[in-house]
């Protein structure tokens, strides 16, 4: 079995906590989160609105550092802001958000925003004809660049917003609630079209949704997470066929059966 190419040990995330005027003190988001990805896995991460999965996104992303624990890029520590795999981290690894409209700069041109991580992160090579290669692999028209986020529907932004975190030829997609601000029918557009980049490419994916159903259409392992804990992990059809952990059931019971993938 292959090395994990991006994995958490221990990984904990305390905030200050404002919210009590006598006794301030700390807010854990996460405790104690181990995870590991391996080369051309997708792995899903499902859990209710507070679980903790966008803190989680951050951390592995290196956003943020953690109270505790590490994470690991091909085997180095990144959560540092000196930590010797952080330059390489932000090379291999890209991160699609829920809301590309909070994502997507307005003043900006499309072909300026898929090329934008290419000029940070000094990619060399022809920027226009990687953005024109990107916007055709997302399912827009080499057009598109010179039009600006606001004239796009909500699904074709999110086509945008993959075809930048892809320009820079990522090893690793971090996908958080990528679709759950899309209508049902436009969800399945882009869950299709991920399903097919991620083959295509072959990307190693961190998919995080609250949704069950998505989770079982890309994903074959996964973890669940509750209140800041990973109370369940297992490959997706054990979970949906004997949940083990109350809270997984619980979500189970809020979705309707759907099919697994094709």
């Amino acid at each position: 079995m292959s090395a994990p190419i991006l994995e958490a040990r221990g990984l904990a995330k305390a905030y200050r906590d404002r919210r009590s005027r006598s006794r301030p003190g700390s807010r854990w988001a996460l405790r104690g989160v181990d995870l590991e990805v391996r080369a051309g896995e997708t792995l899903g991460v499902v859990g209710q609105s507070g679980a903790g999965k966008s803190t989680l996104a951050r951390l592995l992303l290196a956003l943020e550092e953690p109270t505790a624990g590490e994470v690991l890029f091909r085997g180095q520590a990144v959560s540092g802001r000196r930590s010797p795999g952080l330059p390489e981290l932000r090379r291999r690894v890209q991160i699609v958000l829920q809301d590309p409209m909070g994502s997507l700069d307005p003043r900006m041109r499309v072909g300026d925003i898929v090329a934008e991580p290419l000029r940070a992160l000094r990619i060399p090579g022809d920027h226009r004809a990687r953005v024109h290669e990107m916007l055709e692999a997302v399912g827009l028209a080499p057009g598109a660049a010179r039009r600006y986020p606001h004239q796009f529907s909500g699904g074709q932004r999110q086509r945008i917003a993959i075809a930048r975190a892809l320009a820079p030829r990522p090893d690793v997609l971090v996908a958080d609630e990528a679709v759950s601000g899309l209508d049902v029918s436009v969800q399945a557009q882009v869950l299709n079209l991920l399903s097919g980049l991620i083959a295509d490419l072959g990307l190693t994916t961190v998919l995080i949704s609250h949704d069950l159903a998505v989770i079982r259409y890309l994903c074959r392992r996964v973890l669940v997470l509750y209140q800041g804990q990973v109370v369940e992990a297992g490959s997706t059809e054990e979970l949906y066929t004997e949940p083990r952990h109350p809270y997984t059931r619980r979500l189970l019971a809020a979705v309707p059966e759907m099919p697994g993938r094709p």
